[in-house]
């Protein structure tokens, strides 16, 4: 750490490091907290740090470069996000690529909305992290440079008036996906090939281009007094479909995390994004990003259990079995929805796992 901050500013001297501490949590990488200390000509500073460090086996592949690229540019936005410091971008300094960020006050719960709490403070935090979500989506990304950064082709962008073109943002992200199933694929797995070949047929076209988080959820979120603080772990954002955040909430098997039962579930959450965004959310396309986000987890616990097998990841993750049947009902659901436009039906809802 030493070695990066005399990297990022030459003129820095009695650089202290004290209170270095690995912190529970995180799948894909090494979190550190670390108090540094040091003066240059700027004059004596003073900042409570976290190391957001690659571990040798992971959960995700995923890019330093371009979560470090989202979260300087989000200090220009109203977003909360930790204030980013330096990234040690091939691990030349701290062994591995590792970025440098503000460590911030709260706490991390990812069953919060259901845990002690009175309901109308869960209910408002639950608001709140929909408010959240639309405020990320509202982000203008051309304007903070991200379309280079993220890797979004020109094409996909309507000139000159910057109107989206429909272009299927949903099929851009299932290829990226589907290449780390590949990556991972130890064995046959003809279930999970024929909900791809089914994503690949109803693919749907994005109402807007917009800023993804892509784990959006309580347990990426600092929390204190019932205010959320900061927006955590952008390691997956990217330029796409605002339904893939709003279908990663509302998917069925993540209820616990996103939902209250009885006062904020699927159509609360939904109606809420609506009056925030304005957008249309077509049930059937939501239902399609449901599936996704089933299979997109398939595959991320594919990964754990080929990094287990090759050695390099100490937890031991079963198959996705347990994801077949709900998304074979959303499958059924997503069709029955074609009929409406909007609103789920009862009979839909009721189909739902």
């Amino acid at each position: 750490m030493r070695k990066l901050i005399a990297q990022a500013i030459p003129s820095a001297h009695n650089i202290v490091l004290s209170n270095l501490v690995r912190s529970a949590g995180g799948l894909s990488r090494e979190n550190w907290s670390v108090d540094a200390t040091w003066t240059d000509d700027t004059g004596s500073h003073s900042h409570p740090l976290m190391l957001m460090r690659d571990a040798a086996g992971t959960l995700l592949n995923t890019e330093r470069e371009r979560e470090f690229s989202v979260l300087k540019a989000l200090t220009h936005t109203d977003v909360p996000a930790p204030k980013v410091f330096w990234i040690d971008k091939l691990g030349s300094c701290l062994g591995s690529p590792s970025v440098v960020m503000e460590r911030m006050p709260g706490h991390c719960d990812y069953l919060i909305l259901n845990g002690s709490a009175p309901l109308d403070v869960r209910l408002a935090l639950a608001r709140a992290f929909t408010g959240l979500m639309a405020k990320i989506h509202a982000v203008d990304w051309q304007a903070h440079g991200l379309a280079s950064s993220l890797g979004l082709s020109p094409c996909h962008l309507g000139q000159p008036s910057k109107q989206v073109q429909p272009k299927k943002l949903s099929l851009q992200e299932l290829a990226h996906w589907e290449t780390e199933y590949r990556k991972a694929q130890l064995e046959p797995h003809p279930e999970l090939d024929y909900i791809l070949a089914w994503l690949k047929h109803r693919a749907p076209s994005a109402e807007a281009i917009v800023l993804v988080h892509g784990d959006f959820k309580p347990g990426n979120a600092l929390v204190d007094g019932g205010r959320i603080i900061a927006k955590l772990d952008w390691e997956t954002a990217h330029l796409g479909d605002p339904l893939e955040d709003l279908g990663w909430v509302t998917n069925p098997v993540r209820k616990r995390e996103h939902q209250i039962t009885g006062h904020w579930e699927r159509r609360e959450i939904v109606a809420a994004y609506r009056e925030l965004t304005g957008r249309t959310v077509r049930e059937a396309d939501l239902l399609w990003w449901n599936v996704f986000s089933c299979w997109k987890l398939s595959v991320i616990q594919l990964t754990a259990v080929a990094e287990f097998v090759a050695g390099r990841y100490n937890r031991v993750f079963q198959t996705p079995s347990w994801l077949y049947r709900p998304m074979f009902q959303m499958m059924e659901a997503a069709e029955t929805a074609e009929v409406s436009e909007t609103a789920p039906s009862a009979e839909i809802e009721r189909s739902l796992p």
